[in-house]
């Protein structure tokens, strides 16, 4: 879990405007940082098979996300995955 001074950062980074939350970008980045972390823990925790089922839940829902916003704006998704470092 994300505490939320993090997120915080994260949502200011990557929303449109000043209310934005809940935007695609905004949902990736966080689900981004989620992954990461979760990935780091179960680097310790090999046997830990109920964080990696959630881990691909996660990347599943990221990868919806990435999908949507590349049919709806192929230059927000290109610059998300740019700042993000995901590939295209």
């Amino acid at each position: 879990m994300l505490n939320n001074k993090i997120k915080q950062t994260i949502v200011k980074k990557h929303a449109q405007h000043e209310k934005d939350t809940g935007s695609a970008e905004v949902q990736i980045a966080l689900f981004t940082q989620e992954i990461e972390s979760l990935s780091k823990h179960l680097k310790k925790h090999l046997k830990d098979n109920s964080s990696r089922a959630g881990l691909l839940k996660m990347v599943s829902k990221r990868k919806r996300l990435l999908d949507f916003l590349k049919k709806e704006s192929p230059t927000r998704h290109a610059k998300i995955a740019k700042d993000l470092g995901l590939k295209k």
